[in-house]
């Protein structure tokens, strides 16, 4: 198995592309902490549900703009497992408003939650990857950084900023065994993309919408992501850092 005897902790991991890769990380012999702030109920059933099927895991409540909650996290899984292998900074807000419309206090918090976040949690593990030579940050960028999509100034602005992030970040750690890479996923259909769109009708035009943008003419799961994330948690790509990968059917191409 490409994880055996690796730990790994994904930050948001409790729903969305999250879960599929605590659940394919399991599966590969890695033992995850699932990082949830909001979402127990959810946190708790993965844990139970990579169990049930031989793995290892735990869930971990956190805020991840906090740098009190994520030294606390990794803490725990220091005490618990020994060290972070695997880092993936996944959690992220995208609320939609006008941009002139949005305040600073909500400016300023989705830079904490989809940006500082990224800083603090690579900062905490960074002590015992440098120790054991080697680890592996995965920082979650979006398509939206490529195409600039309207209603989203702010949540851009950060995808932008952890693409910033890992390039800068794979300069100063490189040295040290660790890679740092960014993912960029495409419309990913989610419970929250649900829970924020659901007029079936709404629903039904942007499924039309991205089928004729993307080369591959589907709706992105979660699960379409699993493959570029074990790539790069895996030895398979300890030559590549600073990059940053789209996964999202052929929409943006760069």
């Amino acid at each position: 198995m490409r994880l055996q005897n690796k730990t790994a902790l994904v930050t948001g991991g409790s729903t969305g592309i999250g879960r599929e890769v605590c659940l394919a990380f399991a599966a590969e012999g890695a033992k995850v902490a699932v990082n949830y702030y909001g979402t127990e109920t959810k946190a708790r059933e993965l844990v139970a549900e990579i169990e049930s099927r031989g793995g290892q895991a735990m869930a971990l409540y956190g805020d991840v703009s906090s740098e009190a909650d994520v030294a606390a996290m990794i803490d725990t899984v220091n005490r618990s497992w020994g060290g972070v292998d695997i880092l993936v900074n996944n959690a992220g807000i995208y609320p939609r408003k006008e941009w002139y419309e949005i305040t600073g206090d909500e400016w300023d918090r989705v830079q904490a939650v989809n940006l500082k976040s990224c800083f603090l949690t690579s900062k905490a593990v960074f002590p015992s990857m440098r120790e054991r030579g080697y680890g592996k940050i995965i920082n979650v960028s979006s398509v939206t950084f490529l195409r600039g999509n309207k209603g989203f100034v702010h949540y851009v602005a950060s995808k932008g900023g952890v693409v910033g992030f890992t390039r800068a970040l794979s300069r100063e750690v490189g040295k040290h065994g660790i890679t740092v890479n960014a993912i960029s996923p495409g419309a990913v259909m989610t419970e929250q993309e649900l829970l924020d769109m659901p007029d079936p009708a709404e629903q039904e035009r942007t499924r039309v919408y991205l089928e004729e943008e993307q080369a591959i003419p589907r709706r992105q799961l979660p699960l379409d992501m699993v493959g570029a994330f074990l790539f790069l948690a895996s030895a398979e790509s300890d030559f590549m850092t600073g990059q940053t990968v789209n996964v999202d059917g052929g929409w943006a191409m760069h």
